[in-house]
């Protein structure tokens, strides 16, 4: 394919005809995002949407791993284990990337080939056109690490059908492609090795060309996804994750026969309970939300007071840093945590991200 490309060490911007390509170069890393890319893209994202020669905008990882793992944790550990004090600098970035991309004035693609997973949920779910192949593992897997599905995803996963995205939020385990269009997460299924000419026929449309003419060009190429296991068990789903307690939920599931009932459980017994309980309370919230906006400063909110809890820097120890998958969860048990455990991480004390509280 013809076309320039500026490129720096972790994000690569490319014109190729009429559409801008932004392509997440962390493969090694599987694309995880950092402040200096969100920075990079918020500003690409900006330039693009004033330039009269760009039709469309691509997002793309490098690598054929995946789009994003999410944000890098490690380094919000490191940041936090040390009490710096710009700790949450990446969600006060990353969460406007967010709102910028679910606003964006012109149609924007993700291509959310391979892991896309927390962050990169994030960049992709919230734009117009999603796009999933074979090879997509799409999940929210926040509550194995003692944090919570963030990135607007308490607006997105209520949104989905039935209690697909509780079931989502609680487990975290992966879906397939399919079950991401089910969960209205993602819109077209393209066989990977049609990505590249998916990116060419984009790049061939007129600069004025709008979501419709975008559509056209992704029916062109999209397939059928194949059977959705969250729909097949949708049914299931709804009767066990519709309640308000995690308790209730894993008392119904416990009660449930076949082998995803059983996998769903045991997930969640994984969990930390903190997170389980938050992670809850935020979908709820979500639920009754005004709009991304309102999730996006509640998560915020809930975010930077993980900062002052065990389980997040347990859980990142466990899975990152000494690897032995073995977390000590404080408290260990559902029963320990009270609402009023809870009430901190949603009473909306550690500042605001959009002053203006755009709507």
């Amino acid at each position: 394919m013809q076309g320039s490309a500026a490129t720096s060490d972790e994000v690569i911007l490319e014109r190729i005809g009429s559409a801008a390509v932004i392509r997440l170069n962390r493969p090694k890393a599987l694309n995880s995002l950092n402040l200096a890319m969100v920075r990079t893209m918020c500003a690409a994202l900006e330039a693009f949407a004033d330039d009269a020669d760009v039709s469309v905008v691509v997002l793309t990882g490098e690598g054929e791993r995946g789009l994003c793992a999410g944000g890098d944790i490690r380094v919000l550990y490191e940041m936090g284990r040390a009490g710096d004090a710009e700790t949450t600098r990446f969600w006060r970035e990353e969460f406007p990337l967010n709102y910028l991309i679910a606003h964006y004035p012109k149609p924007y693609i993700a291509l959310m080939d391979g892991i896309t997973m927390g962050g990169g949920v994030g960049l992709s779910s919230h734009g117009r056109h999603r796009v999933v192949t074979e090879r997509t593992r799409l999940a929210m897997p926040e509550t194995g690490i003692g944090y919570f599905p963030d990135v607007g995803t308490s607006w997105l996963l209520p949104k989905a059908p039935g209690e697909t995205g509780t079931w989502m939020g609680l487990t975290g385990l992966e879906v397939s492609p399919s079950d991401a269009i089910f969960a209205g997460l993602a819109d077209d299924f393209v066989p990977a090795e049609q990505l590249s000419e998916l990116v060419k026929a984009l790049s061939g449309l007129a600069p004025e060309a709008d979501d419709e003419a975008v559509e056209a060009v992704l029916s062109w190429f999209a397939t059928a996804p194949g059977e959705s296991e969250l729909q097949k068990h949708r049914t299931l789903i709804d009767r066990c994750f519709g309640h308000d307690s995690v308790e209730q939920i894993i008392s119904d599931l416990e009660g449930e026969d076949g082998d995803f009932a059983r996998r769903s459980r045991e997930a969640i017994l994984k969990r930390s309970p903190t997170s389980l309980k938050l992670t809850l309370r935020l979908l709820r919230d979500g639920r009754n939300s005004s709009g991304l906006v309102e999730c996006l400063e509640r998560e915020f909110g809930a975010g930077t007071e993980i900062l002052c809890h065990h389980d997040f820097y347990e859980g990142v120890r466990a899975a990152i840093i000494d690897k032995d998958r073995n977390p000590k969860w404080s408290p260990p048990t559902l029963s320990e945590v009270t609402p009023d455990d809870i009430a901190p991480y949603v009473e909306g004390r550690h500042g605001t991200l959009f002053p203006e509280h755009r709507l």
